[in-house]
C-alpha cells in the first residue's frame, strides 16, 4: 500500500468514527457511498477499528445498521487542511464581528490552528483572510427578501475564492430578471446576515457587488486571475444599495 492510500485510509478511518458516532442508523452500503469505496474496503476498514478496541454495534437481519458505542470518544480532532482553513476564517470572522458571547475561548483555537501551519500556508490564509470584508448588518428589508443559496453555488464559489479562479455565473436580479456572468470573485462582504461577492464582471468590464443568494448557478471555469488591490472595488463598495 503506498503512503498515498495509507493516508487516504487513515482519513477515511478518522471520518468512519465520526459518522459511526453522530448517525443512529448507518449501514455498510450508506458508508461504501458516502465515501466511495466498496462493502468489502468499508467491511475491513470496520474489522480495522475494531481490532483498535472500538465498540461497534452492529443490528442484526436485513437493514441492520451499524453505530459507535455512545460512550466511545472519537479521540482528537484531526482536519484537512481546507477544513483547518475554513474554521480560521470562519474565527476570524466571528471575532472581526465583536460579539461579547462565545469569545473567550477562540483565542486559543485560533493560535493552535495556525500553529499547525507551515510559514507558507500560514501567509496564504493570512492573504484570505484580508479578501473578507465585515460591513454593517444588512437592512430589515434586505433580510426579509433573502434566502440560503444553492449548496452547488456555495461550493463553486468557495473553491473558486480560495483558488482565485473565474466563476461562470447565472444571476437573478430583484426584478427577477437572469444574466449570465463570467466573474473573478476578489472579495468577500458580510452585511450581516447576507454575504455578497466582490468582484470583476468581465461582462460589464468592471466591478459589480453580487448578492451570494441570488447565483442561481455557479461553474468553476479552471481559469485563474491576478487579484486587483481593494481600491479599485471601493465605488463599488461605497455603495450602501447592495441589493442588486
Amino acid at each position: 500500500m503506498s503512503r498515498a492510500d495509507t493516508m487516504d485510509r487513515m482519513r477515511r478511518l478518522e471520518l468512519l468514527a465520526v459518522q459511526l458516532k453522530q448517525d443512529s442508523h448507518c449501514t455498510v452500503q450508506d458508508l461504501a457511498e458516502a465515501h466511495g469505496v466498496s462493502r468489502r474496503t468499508i467491511a475491513r476498514d470496520l474489522a480495522l477499528m475494531r481490532a483498535q478496541g472500538m465498540q461497534i454495534d452492529a443490528d442484526r437481519g436485513r437493514g441492520g445498521g451499524l453505530r459507535l458505542d455512545r460512550t466511545w470518544g472519537v479521540g482528537r480532532v484531526n482536519l484537512a487542511y481546507g477544513e483547518a482553513v475554513d474554521l480560521l476564517i470562519s474565527i476570524a470572522v466571528a471575532e472581526r464581528m465583536d460579539s461579547p458571547m462565545f469569545l473567550a475561548s477562540l483565542g486559543s483555537v485560533r493560535r493552535q490552528l495556525v500553529a499547525s501551519f507551515s510559514p507558507e500556508k500560514r501567509a496564504k490564509v493570512e492573504r484570505l483572510k484580508a479578501r473578507i470584508l465585515i460591513g454593517v448588518t444588512a437592512s430589515t428589508y434586505v433580510q426579509a427578501k433573502a434566502s440560503a443559496p444553492p449548496k452547488r453555488v456555495v461550493q463553486a464559489l468557495h473553491q473558486a475564492f480560495i483558488d482565485q479562479e473565474l466563476l461562470d455565473i447565472t444571476y437573478q436580479r430583484e426584478d427577477g430578471v437572469r444574466s449570465n456572468r463570467l466573474i473573478a470573485p476578489h472579495y468577500l462582504l458580510l452585511k450581516y446576515p447576507i454575504w455578497y461577492v466582490v468582484a470583476f464582471d468581465h461582462l460589464r468590464e468592471g466591478p459589480r457587488t453580487f448578492r451570494c443568494d441570488r447565483i442561481r448557478a455557479a461553474e468553476r471555469t479552471g481559469t485563474s486571475f491576478t487579484l486587483l488591490p481593494k481600491k479599485a472595488f471601493e465605488p463599488t463598495l461605497l455603495n450602501d444599495d447592495l441589493s442588486i
